[in-house]
């Protein structure tokens, strides 16, 4: 069988590897995050506007940092996320910082098995649907989840980004998706010197792939923004040109480094 025929059950795994070391890294700022300090970012806060008694379902939240901001603004959220190490963990932290955030263990694709709600948002963001081999389905779970004239917020990181090697030095990796990219890596993105090592599939969506998904399944887009930086440490050869702004250093502003949307479900 080969790797890809297996992807949830080897990127659960490296998720679960990923967690405790994300979790201890000054790159998620635990101490901090339970002092109070947010995880968002300016990109998605000014997107999702006032979330005061709004519901919001976050999906792919990883060990709930973001999940229990955006409840930390007044709103009833839901985090979702593949690793039940990670999903232990947000509602550990949930628990110490008295936060209302709930948290479900589930696929994104097997979440109609485990929750029958609708929220007056989705979101998503950084570095979350290179984990999904169908954005179709993608899609359809997203508005099956929206109220109507609800909206889904999404910031990804840009897929030309992930065409280059690790060094940004070449392009090794196709634009559109060609099927699944099966890798293994030491450390990882919030802390490289880690002593962690996974296996892990992952998927390159370009721009017609993520906005076509969203059209076909009656979704309206009404943003769309590409931005020259990354909010987030997370790449090689980074320069940080302004506080809370990276670009790769040799590669200054030429490339776009994410892209922000906004769909509302019609």
């Amino acid at each position: 069988m080969k790797a890809q025929d297996d992807y949830l059950a080897i990127n659960r795994a490296s998720w679960n590897n990923r967690t405790d070391a994300h979790i201890k890294s000054s790159f998620y700022d635990m101490p901090g995050f339970l002092e109070g300090k947010s995880s968002l970012k300016d990109i998605e806060l000014q997107l999702l506007g006032d979330v005061r008694g709004k519901s919001i379902l976050h999906l792919q939240c990883h060990f709930g940092q973001d999940s229990i901001s955006l409840s930390r603004l007044g709103a009833a959220v839901t985090g979702v996320d593949l690793s039940n190490k990670a999903i232990d963990s947000a509602i550990d932290i949930a628990r110490q910082t008295n936060s209302s955030a709930k948290f479900i263990c589930s696929d994104v694709y097997d979440l109609p098995a485990h929750l029958d709600e609708q929220y007056d948002i989705v979101f998503t963001s950084y570095g979350v649907i290179g984990w999904l081999p169908d954005l179709d389905r993608w899609a359809k779970i997203i508005r099956r989840y929206l109220k109507p004239g609800g909206k889904l917020v999404f910031v990804e990181f840009h897929p030309v980004v992930w065409m280059f090697d690790e060094d940004f030095t070449k392009v090794e990796y196709n634009y559109f998706n060609a099927g699944a990219i099966m890798e293994n890596e030491n450390g990882t993105y919030a802390d490289k010197e880690a002593a962690i090592n996974q296996d892990y599939v992952m998927w390159n969506h370009d721009l017609g792939e993520v906005m076509g998904s969203l059209l076909a399944n009656g979704m309206q887009l009404t943003h769309f923004e590409e931005y020259d930086y990354s909010p987030y440490d997370c790449f090689s050869h980074t320069v940080e040109f302004e506080p809370g702004k990276f670009r790769i250093k040799h590669l200054d502003n030429k490339i776009p480094m994410l892209y922000a949307l906004v769909a509302s479900k019609i």
